[in-house]
């Protein structure tokens, strides 16, 4: 009898993040399934010409996963349930906010077998915020409590522990929800090569949206004290400057972009040469991640890390068995962050030693083989029997 395939419709807010976090995962759904994707806009030619060439469906939205738009939302989820009842997906794998809450509702009105929703982080939803963000963040949980609702079609997919914890107490999920942890979205180890630091250059790269609560003031206010002791150190930022409630102020922007203190890069399409050019990779967090994909892929190069001791961030640090590969500080701890990068300077042979010790973690814990072998055990899953 001939295996008839499934159809797997994902759906996310960034066309970007299509190939960089998602491609193994596609490659690997293709072999049994026919793939489909509901992506904003695709803007980078390469992206297109890849899915094409895998034999992925596109279709296209205007979605703004970063800012509110009624008008926008509501357009989106009416071609939504549209391209839904037209190509009657098997398995819906929305991943990010709005495609999770957008996605899960109508795909549960459209009796979808398997609802596979994937939160990548909880974001600003579950910070403390000022009223006018805090009245955002409770009808984001009310609209997240309503589209993961337990139910025999829905799974959840969560990417660190501390997120099904927040979840379960907020009471936006219940022990009566099917949800699994993967290690984030792991990272592809052959595309992502080791490369031995330059430990007697010292450089330091941050890889992030300009969004305070990815901790650029920190960075940037690090590096200047560092500076003034250590005028040769060098400092650079990569990332999109981003236009959501959270972005940061004008004039820090407009100070980043002098360039006294920071080489800032803006967005760039490979960051493979920027890592393997840095002595360690510096995210300071404390936005609600799932596991960063910056550090998983700093990692993957041999590079020492300086993370918050946040939600998301501290998954990438083990100091398990003397195999120690970077440092967790409190969030926004400006001064602890220069103690670090300070240890750094005066240990260079920590760069070199903490940075194989995250390769062979990353191999360990992260490998997206490894990661995609767990995601198509609940993408490919017939029923919710699952263990």
């Amino acid at each position: 009898m001939e295996y008839k395939k499934k159809q797997i419709l994902i759906a996310c807010d960034s066309s970007r993040s299509l190939l960089g976090f998602r491609g193994k995962l596609m490659e690997a759904l293709l072999v049994n399934n026919k793939v489909a994707v509901f992506t904003p806009k695709i803007h980078q030619d390469e992206v297109r010409d890849q899915l094409d060439a895998m034999g992925v469906s596109v279709y296209e939205n205007n979605l703004d996963g970063s800012n509110v738009s009624i008008f926008s939302d509501v357009v989106y989820i009416i071609k939504l349930y549209k391209l839904i009842k037209q190509i009657k997906p098997d398995v819906f794998f929305p991943y990010t906010f709005k495609p999770v809450i957008y996605g899960s509702l109508i795909a549960n009105y459209c009796n979808v077998n398997n609802i596979s929703p994937m939160l990548t982080g909880l974001g600003y939803n579950f910070l403390d915020q000022s009223k006018s963000k805090g009245l955002l963040k409770k009808i984001t949980q009310t609209l997240l409590k309503y589209s993961l609702k337990a139910n025999h079609r829905t799974r959840l997919i969560l990417q660190n522990k501390d997120d099904y914890n927040t979840l379960i107490q907020s009471g936006i999920i219940s022990k009566k929800n099917k949800t699994f942890v993967v290690n984030g979205s792991g990272v592809d180890l052959s595309h992502y090569e080791y490369s031995k630091p330059k430990a007697n250059t010292l450089s330091f790269l941050m890889i992030a949206r300009l969004i305070n609560a990815k901790g650029i003031k920190e960075y940037y206010e690090a590096a200047k004290l560092i500076r003034q002791k250590y005028p040769d150190v060098k400092f650079k930022l990569i990332g999109p400057y981003d236009h959501n409630v959270d972005a940061i102020h004008s004039d820090l922007y407009k100070e980043i972009k002098l360039g006294l203190v920071i080489d800032y890069l803006g967005e760039v399409d490979d960051v493979r040469p920027h890592i393997k050019d840095s002595s360690a990779v510096v995210l300071p967090s404390y936005y609600g991640e799932g596991v960063p994909r910056s550090l998983l892929e700093a990692m993957a190069m041999g590079r020492a890390i300086i993370t918050s001791d946040s939600v998301g961030c501290k998954e990438t640090i083990d100091l398990t068995n003397g195999h120690q590969s970077g440092f967790l500080i409190p969030i926004k701890n400006i001064q602890a962050l220069a103690e670090k990068m300070q240890h750094f300077i005066l240990n260079p042979s920590d760069i070199i030693s903490f940075g194989r010790n995250g390769r062979d973690y990353a191999f360990e814990k992260f490998d997206v083989h490894k990661v995609n072998r767990h995601m198509l055990y609940i993408l490919e899953a017939n029923t919710v029997s699952i263990a």
